[in-house]
């Protein structure tokens, strides 16, 4: 017997090593020193205005990210993200703000478009076996075209205010989103690291032909990844349809890098079977801060992409070089 697939299903203690903390201790630290440098060199940074800014924003991006890092611990990558949060997002707006039906229901509506979407694009990795970069660049591009062809580059407008809540509402002292998103970071932590189904994923992304040796419904699973990403994309839609109160043809797209490399900071392996929701949402705080600092001692916007670039160059450089020390 391959000796691989004897361990695979079982290895449970390895699987909640690669799904612990042991890779979030490094960022946790470099973001507390972005922090503490921030803070010394732009006062501004630690004003509650500034910093209600900062986590709202990354509620947006970590949500999203949480899909991405489900699609990369198989070992896929889902580039349709930011055009499915973009499309469900036009459609949702549209239905609540010409349609006599109450906003929550089509916030529900443009949810399930998002989990169908992704569910059409996990058939054709997992069942048809075509390559996951190719389908879900090409999902992304239609979603980002039907964008485009229903509101021409106008926003929608006339969203009811009894919608405003998901993405302005306060609990408290808390942003609802933020607390939203803490809510699901709970949620897909206890999945991966205390169900089977979470177990599946690592061991899918760890050997593929050794999971499906051992039983594993591995096309099953690699699909639901991908539908699953399609509802944290279209729930991220809407909750930026409800923060600013209309249908943006602009928004989504710019959170696909930000969702991949928030996984890879956060010790996500491109290769699967190795990263932790906890990470991806660290990951997303840290770009998040990045961003905000550079706005703050008013570095140019040009170079925030060119940052940004240069940051994954070397958090995936550093996942090549633990897997060599290992």
């Amino acid at each position: 017997m391959d000796p691989t697939l004897a361990r695979a299903p079982w290895r449970l203690p390895g699987l909640l090593r690669r799904s612990g903390l042991h890779h979030e201790g490094g960022i946790l630290a470099a973001l507390i020193v972005v922090c503490v440098l921030l803070a010394i060199a732009a006062p501004k940074f630690l004003s509650s205005y500034n910093l209600g800014i900062v986590i709202r924003q990354v509620s947006f991006v970590a949500i999203v990210a949480m899909g991405q890092t489900m699609v990369l611990l198989t070992g896929g990558i889902d580039l349709s993200v930011g055009s499915i949060a973009g499309f469900t997002a036009i459609i949702g707006a549209n239905v609540m703000a010409h349609l006599p039906v109450d906003p929550y229901f089509a916030a529900v509506f443009a949810i399930l478009l998002g989990f169908l979407i992704g569910a059409v694009s996990g058939f054709f990795i997992a069942y048809v076996k075509i390559n996951a970069f190719i389908v879900t660049l090409g999902m992304g591009e239609i979603c980002a075209g039907l964008n485009l062809v229903i509101t021409r580059g106008y926003p929608i407008l006339g969203i009811p205010t009894s919608f405003n809540f998901l993405g302005q509402g306060m609990i408290g002292p808390v942003p609802f989103p933020v607390i939203l998103m803490l809510l699901l970071m709970c949620g897909f932590t206890f999945i991966l690291t205390s169900t089977p189904y979470g177990r599946n994923i690592y061991v899918i992304g760890d050997n593929e032909n050794a999971a499906r040796l051992a039983g594993i419904q591995v096309a099953r699973v690699k699909m639901s990844v991908y539908a699953i990403s399609g509802v944290l994309s279209a729930l991220a839609g809407m909750i930026f349809v409800s923060r600013v109160n209309a249908g943006q043809p602009t928004v989504g797209p710019s959170w696909l890098m930000p969702s991949i490399t928030a996984a890879i900071i956060g010790g996500t392996t491109l290769s699967g079977g190795e990263g932790t929701i906890i990470g991806s949402i660290i990951g997303a705080v840290f770009m998040g801060v990045l961003s905000n600092g550079i706005v703050l001692m008013d570095i140019s916007a040009y170079w925030e992409k060119v940052i940004i670039g240069l940051v994954v160059i070397v958090a995936v450089l550093l996942d090549v070089l633990r897997k060599r020390e290992r």
